[in-house]
């Protein structure tokens, strides 16, 4: 497979209009950015750095890694405040920043655990999270300067990254972070300062790994070990993804940005391999990774319980992370499929929809005891769609040579400039409800440059036309319809997508999803609640292959959306224990039946769900 450089637009380039992410974009501000910045004032999580800085008394309050939700909600801040600017924001998040730069110890440490509770055993455990946490404070101090110009933070962070290249190292004290996330900031911190040193400090941290120099509480529990946090092998041998999941992404996103910076082809083979293994035999239908509770993570290959499943929402913002670099790499349209899907459904799930209420799990089958929350003590998840929200224009367009890459569809108006051409482009379209995406130009004289969209994977039927007219000359190379023209100011290129919904069937070797069958309609998949079927029994519902589908949108329920409505069999027997098949005909009544998209399902009370029905074969 051929390797490229491609780069991303960025998010501040692009703004979004009307449709499906416009109230989710905006009102990330007052509900999910708000509610998380609440929450790290009221738990004590902000009063920890006022007291490692000797502003305020008191002991440390909460787990050992808090200072992470921290630096992620101010990460959020900075793409709020790069999207729409509010004064008292900005004043909050520099009262923050002032706390976190009282907390540093003049050797440049911060980590305001260690400094508050156990001093003398700083760098004694890898599993502390140490490096994740001033992962996470890179990542938002580059944000911050981005979104204001102040580098007051971006300060802090180089200070600790210098801290730790004092004592690890070659020839140095060897380190095998715990959980991944150092590996990925350290990348974005040499391209923002151009550093080398970060940059060779990211790949001699990856390099440690499968070298038996793990030490901490996680090598030492006999049932999680080296594998729980990919340190049981070298990098470059990678070949099936293993244990804590959101690890994993985290992983391979940094080898990705590696191997997009540097010539290490034996990374890009390792990453081919192991996106291979994710996708084919350890992904949900959802794009949910992880089906393990015990681990937060992969156990075999095809163990895709539903009810059980975990697939936490940060390991789906991991694998948009993950997947969105892979495409950078190979600009093939496979990786931003996955992207969508993640963004569609795996993702979003895990915020309510008035955004105050999140999933950290996301199973694919409830009997009523699975519902959204406020908080977490571990509140990881609530801080990652903080962050991510207001960046999602990051994944729309990239760059390469003298193509532009149309990667995802959502109505709204941006700027793209590379080599020496500049375009203005708006997407109109009220995807994903409707599959038709018009792309207007705007150029200020005419340019040429190849365009290309898209074609998503879920797509059978298009039609492409340029100027209202049908087009029947053009590319398709690598999921991507190209056009190579010369662009004329108000030229416009209309996808029209063939939307219908498919009956999807799991592989034979999920053995939990034998008999059964999930519909998906464009890029979402849709769940069945039992507030939608007088609270009967889900899983005595059978759909056939004489069911019939129609698709409608209802604005009065779940903030409008696309409902499918189906005809079914509904069993009378109280105890179904086998598939139905024609030589089991227990009592069955017609019922009609509807399905919701998966990510909005539990905003209205709690009660059965299910992604997968069973099917009558």
């Amino acid at each position: 497979m051929k390797q490229t450089r491609c780069s991303e637009v960025s998010f501040t380039n692009v703004t979004i209009l009307d449709g499906f992410w416009k109230d989710r974009f905006y009102d990330h501000q007052k509900t999910t950015l708000r509610a998380s910045l609440d929450k790290c004032w009221q738990t004590g999580r902000i009063d920890n750095f006022s007291k490692a800085g000797g502003l305020m008394s008191g002991d440390f309050e909460g787990i050992f890694f808090n200072d992470s939700d921290v630096y992620k909600v101010l990460e959020g801040v900075a793409y709020s405040l790069a999207n729409q600017y509010d004064s008292e924001l900005e004043c909050e998040a520099d009262d923050i920043i002032d706390r976190i730069a009282s907390a540093q110890e003049e050797d440049g440490y911060l980590m305001t655990y260690y400094t508050l509770v156990e001093p003398e055993n700083k760098w004694t455990d890898m599993d502390k999270h140490e490096m994740y946490c001033g992962g996470h404070l890179i990542e938002a101090a580059i944000a911050y300067k981005h979104a204001t110009g102040k580098d007051k933070l971006l300060g802090v962070a180089c200070r600790l990254v210098d801290h730790y290249d004092t004592i690890f190292g070659p020839s140095k004290r060897h380190w095998v972070s715990g959980h991944e996330e150092i590996e990925l900031a350290l990348t974005k911190l040499y391209q923002e300062t151009s550093e080398k040193r970060y940059l060779d400090l990211a790949i001699w941290l990856l390099e440690q790994r499968g070298r038996g120099l793990g030490e901490g509480a996680i090598w030492n529990k006999e049932d999680w070990g080296p594998a729980y946090c990919q340190d049981d092998q070298l990098v470059r041998e990678i070949e099936k993804v293993k244990g804590h999941a959101v690890r994993a992404m985290y992983l391979y996103t940094a080898m990705s940005e590696v191997a997009r910076l540097t010539e290490k082809e034996d990374y890009l083979a390792a990453l081919d391999r192991v996106w291979e293994n994710v996708i084919t035999k350890n992904m949900y239908i959802t794009g949910g990774i992880g089906s393990s509770h015990h681990n937060e993570g992969f156990t075999k290959d095809y163990d895709l319980p539903n009810e059980t499943a975990y697939c936490e929402t940060c390991a789906s913002a991991g694998m948009i992370f993950w997947n969105h670099r892979m495409n950078l790499l190979y600009e093939d349209a496979k990786y931003a499929d996955i992207v969508e899907t993640e963004l569609y459904n795996g993702l979003l799930s895990g915020v309510s929809l008035d955004g105050r209420k999140f999933f950290y799990d996301n199973p694919l089958a409830s009997n009523g005891q699975h519902h959204r929350v406020e908080w977490f003590g571990t509140s990881c998840c609530p801080t990652q769609l903080a962050r991510f929200i207001p960046s999602i224009g990051n994944y729309l367009y990239s760059v390469s040579n003298d193509t532009l890459y149309i990667n995802q569809f959502i109505h709204s108006k941006s700027n793209v400039t590379w080599n020496e051409k500049q375009v203005s482009i708006t997407q109109k379209t009220n995807y994903p409800w409707d599959g038709k995406i018009d792309l207007q130009f705007d150029l200020q004289s005419e340019s040429s440059f190849e365009l290309a969209v898209r074609l998503p994977g879920w797509c059978n039927q298009y039609r492409l036309l340029l100027n209202g007219e049908l087009l029947e000359e053009y590319q398709s190379e690598n999921g991507y319809v190209k056009i190579n023209r010369v662009w004329h100011a108000e030229d416009r290129i209309t996808l029209d997508l063939h939307m219908e919904v498919e009956k999807v069937y799991s592989s034979p070797a999920v053995r939990e999803n034998v008999g059964k069958v999930a519909l998906r309609n464009g890029p979402l998949v849709y769940a069945f609640e039992g507030v939608d079927h007088l609270n009967r029994d889900l899983e005595r519902i059978f759909l056939s292959d004489s069911s019939h589908f129609t698709t409608k949108f209802d604005e009065s329920i779940l903030s409008g959306v696309s409902v499918i409505k189906s005809n079914a069999l509904y069993v009378k027997d109280e105890c179904l224990k086998e598939p139905l098949y024609h030589s089991n005909k227990p009592d069955l009544i017609p019922i009609d039946i509807k399905a919701v998209p998966y990510y909005s399902w539990n905003n209205r009370g709690n009660g059965q769900m299910r992604v997968w029905l069973n099917h009558r074969i």
